[in-house]
C-alpha cells in the first residue's frame, strides 16, 4: 500500500540505524526530520523545549529512546500525540524482557508509552548489530588485535543495522504492521570468537578472541576509563547474552521484507571493502 506519513520524524537520526533510515526515506520520496542533539533537527530527550519544533507536522516517529532513564518517554509520547503523530515506531533491544535494571529501562517505558497511546505503534527488538564490530563499540579492540568479553561460546545470530533501517522503513510507510512487535537477528548464530575469526581472516589481521568472566570484564572496563554506571550497563547486556536469551535465529526480517537477513560474512566483505579494519 502508498505511505502512511506526511512527515516523518527520526530520532537518533545520526546513530546506526537511524541515519542508514533516513537514506532509505528520503530515496524513496518521503519527507523525513533527522533530529538529534547534532543533527539537522535539534532534538535532545533532556531537554523538552525541542520537542515541540521536533514535531510539529510529523505524523510518525521512529523513536530511540534514551537506553536507561525512563523519564522523559510517557511525555514525549504524550506530546507528540497531541501534535498530530498518529503511528510509532520504537527500536528496543531483543531480550528486553530479561534485562535488569542497570540496562532498557527507557526503552521499555516508550514500548509501555506507545502501546498506551491510542496510536498506531510497532516495536523492533534487533540483536546486537553487526556494525558493533566496526563502528564504534568493537572497533578499537579489533584494530588492537583483542577483543576480550564475558560470553565464552554462546552463539548469537548478529544483525545488519542495513536489514533494520530496512524494516523500520517498511513499517513507518507501509500498512499492516500496527499493535506488533518484531524480533531481528540474522541468518544464523555464530561465536563471537567465530565472528572474530571471520573478520580477521577477511581483514587480514592478527585478531584474538578471549573469554572474560563478569568480573574480569567489569574490572578491565574500569581500566580502559569507562565509568562506574557504563560499566554496569554493559555488564548487564553480556548477562542476557551469557544466559541464552538471545541466541537463535528469528523470522522478524523475513515477515516484514520478504528476504532472508543479510549474512555476517557479507557484511564481513562489504566493511572489508570499506576499509574498516585497514
Amino acid at each position: 500500500m502508498t505511505t502512511h506519513a506526511n512527515e516523518i520524524l527520526v530520532l537518533g537520526a545520526t546513530g546506526k540505524t537511524g541515519r542508514r533510515l533516513v537514506r532509505r526515506l528520503r530515496a524513496a520520496g518521503e519527507t523525513v526530520r533527522a533530529a538529534s542533539r547534532s543533527g539537522e533537527v535539534p532534538f535532545d530527550w533532556y531537554e523538552p523545549a525541542t520537542w515541540q519544533a521536533a514535531l510539529t507536522g510529523a505524523s510518525a516517529v521512529y523513536v530511540v529512546a534514551p537506553e536507561n532513564d525512563p523519564a522523559p518517554a510517557h511525555d514525549f509520547v504524550k506530546q507528540a500525540v497531541e501534535r498530530g503523530v498518529t503511528r510509532f515506531v520504537v527500536l528496543s533491544a531483543r531480550g528486553i524482557e530479561h534485562v535488569d535494571e542497570r540496562f532498557g529501562r527507557g526503552m521499555v517505558a516508550v514500548e509501555d508509552a506507545v502501546r498506551e497511546s491510542g496510536t498506531e505503534w510497532t516495536v523492533i527488538r534487533p540483536n546486537n548489530f553487526n556494525q558493533n564490530f566496526d563502528e564504534g563499540l568493537w572497533q578499537p579492540a579489533l584494530l588492537h588485535g583483542r577483543l576480550a568479553l564475558p560470553v565464552g561460546d554462546l552463539p548469537e545470530p548478529f544483525v545488519d543495522a542495513e536489514d533494520v533501517a530496512e524494516v523500520a522503513a517498511r513499517l513507518l510507510t507501509r500498512e499492516g504492521h500496527a499493535g506488533k512487535v518484531y524480533e531481528l537477528s540474522g541468518p544464523r548464530a555464530l561465536s563471537f570468537e567465530d565472528a572474530v575469526a571471520t573478520i580477521a581472516q577477511s581483514a587480514a589481521r592478527t585478531i584474538q578472541y578471549v573469554s572474560l568472566t563478569p568480573e574480569e570484564y567489569h574490572a578491565e572496563l574500569l581500566t580502559q576509563g569507562y565509568p562506574e554506571d557504563a560499566a554496569e550497563t554493559l555488564g548487564a547486556v553480556f548477562a542476557v547474552l551469557g544466559a541464552g536469551h538471545i541466541a537463535e535465529p528469528v523470522e522478524g526480517v523475513q515477515r516484514v521484507l520478504g528476504r532472508p537477513p543479510t549474512d555476517f560474512a557479507a557484511y564481513v566483505s562489504r566493511a572489508v571493502g570499506a576499509g574498516a579494519w585497514a
